[in-house]
């Protein structure tokens, strides 16, 4: 029979940096699992679930008091909070009366990292080794001189930028070139296979045994993670050469990286890894730069499915209001889909999550434009684009999503859609691209038509040839738009041709002066 796992245990062994508790704590709750909480739906069956409830904040006392009743009477153990320090009070309380655990998580823990953790110390208890084990100053060392016994060859843990953190040193380890090479370094050296290998790696639920090749000897991989959060690798080469994997291997490679994900989680907590944020993996992604193919791996979105790009354009907002926005658009879209990670980067906010349609990531987008407008006001928008399948994908993913972000802008600001597609836009886009392939393309403009805007008494020329193009020719409707007589729109199309020579006659001629026409 596994451990009992109390939630009094759980706070203590995350400690009142991290968690502390409102109110008294049932004795007897034992915590068998963690579950996001969407205020918007019932709770349903929760028993010994720890409920994790981002959205709290913005709810009134009743409403959480009600919100703790119901989890209590089916079955959940805890419910945890951000709160602000005048609602500690009124929380202690609703803890006393609804008789469940309402626990208060630090604003500066992001509710992934959480789950990450609390993932982590309910499955601490079946995953170590046979013995006690040294957690002393260097235990990641300890676990890949334990891991090197079994397999007999060196042991390497590694973090997500592929830094060694820890390597074995057991007498007559079995040890190549290449991984000397890398234990001298602290850094895993340059391979053509690395990326490929990695990104396998990252994304198995099971280790992957890589047989001899050339000068490398084979080894055994298999990803450290704390829930669904991926936090580095573990490399074993395994002197027994290139079999299959034995169950023994299996379940020791498992505990070796349950335990490594505990010391991993400590330094992500403390800022002492050196691995680099979840942010900054998608500001690389963004900017496309020294990528390393593994990105979506280390994010937690499957290749297979992709990965949706919203762009939010706050106009003229200010360093203040980008930071609210990216701090309302985590706790927002966290709650739904738990992968997103977002970033305010020139000027904007993009946010990345799995997604296989761009409609999906729309069903997304839609509920928060009422909430991004009371807290920036009217006149945000949100720029929709995917799914990219790739890491190399996403940068011209952001592009593209900048581009429709100010041809939106351009146009009609009362008719422009507030959640910006390809499909939505696509004509603006159109017209857009031409005109920047005009402007560097003097072959393919007439001279005659840029000269009508160089003078002014010739400019109501010009704008009377754009109206009649756009009304297929009728004379009546071009000079009700333009507010004139229908004789003097006969006699500006009279001086574009005889004065101007301006040819309208054929419909490629037609179609080439009204693309030169709308790209002005």
């Amino acid at each position: 029979m596994l451990p009992r796992v109390t939630v009094s245990e759980l706070v203590d062994q995350l400690g009142a940096a991290t968690m502390t508790a409102l109110g008294p704590i049932p004795g007897h709750a034992a915590v068998t699992g963690t579950e996001f909480l969407d205020i918007a739906d019932e709770v349903t069956d929760a028993a010994g679930t720890l409920l994790l409830a981002p959205s709290t904040a913005s709810l009134s006392t009743a409403r959480i008091a009600a919100l703790a009743s119901s989890a209590a009477d089916r079955g959940a153990v805890g419910l945890v909070v951000k709160c602000s320090p005048d609602r500690v009070a009124a929380l202690g309380a609703i803890a006393e009366s609804s008789g469940i655990a309402v626990l208060r998580v630090a604003d500066r823990i992001s509710w992934r990292l959480l789950d990450a953790q609390l993932t982590h110390l309910l499955g601490e208890a079946d995953a170590g080794f046979g013995g006690p084990q040294d957690r002393g100053a260097e235990p990641l060392f300890a676990i890949a001189n334990e891991l090197a016994e079994h397999f007999g060859g060196s042991v390497a843990i590694e973090d997500l930028s592929r830094n060694i953190l820890a390597y074995s040193s057991v007498p007559g380890q079995v040890i190549d070139e290449l991984r000397t090479h890398g234990i001298l370094a602290r850094q895993v050296p340059a391979s053509p296979y690395n990326d490929d290998q990695y990104r396998t790696v990252l994304r198995a639920d099971l280790p992957i045994k890589y047989p001899r090749l050339g000068d490398e000897e084979p080894r055994v991989a298999f990803a450290i993670r704390a829930g669904a959060l991926p936090l580095g690798t573990i490399w074993a080469i395994d002197a027994s050469g290139d079999g299959p994997i034995t169950a023994e291997q299996d379940e020791r490679m498992r505990r070796a990286s349950a335990l490594a994900s505990a010391h991993l989680l400590d330094d992500l907590r403390t800022h002492a890894t050196n691995q680099r944020p979840r942010e900054d993996r998608l500001r690389t992604l963004l900017t496309g730069i020294d990528l390393t193919g593994t990105e979506f791996a280390e994010l937690g979105i499957p290749e297979e499915r992709g990965a949706a790009l919203l762009a939010f354009d706050v106009p003229a907002a200010g360093p203040t209001a980008i930071a609210q926005l990216r701090s309302t658009v985590v706790r927002h879209l966290v709650l739904h889909r738990p992968d997103t990670v977002a970033v305010a980067h020139r000027a904007r906010v993009y946010a990345l999550f799995a997604a296989a349609t761009v409609d999906e990531a729309v069903g997304v987008a839609e509920p928060m434009l009422p909430l991004v407008d009371r807290l920036v006001g009217d006149g945000v928008r949100i720029a929709v684009v995917g799914p990219s399948h790739r890491s190399g994908e996403v940068a011209g993913a952001r592009d593209l999503a900048d581009r429709l972000l100010e041809v939106a802008a351009s146009g009609d600001l009362g008719r422009a859609p507030r959640i910006v597609t390809v499909d939505a836009v696509r004509p603006r886009l159109v017209v857009a691209r031409v005109a920047e392939l005009l402007a560097g393309a003097d072959e393919l403009r007439d001279p005659a038509i840029d000269a009508l805007f160089e003078r002014e008494s010739t400019r109501d020329i010009g704008e009377t040839l754009l109206v009649w193009l756009e009304s297929f020719g009728n004379v009546a409707q071009t000079a009700e738009r333009l507010g004139v007589h229908q004789n003097t729109v006969r006699h500006r199309l009279r001086r574009a041709a005889e004065v101007h020579g301006i040819r309208l006659e054929g419909p490629d001629q037609r179609l080439a002066a009204w693309i030169q026409l709308r790209a002005r």
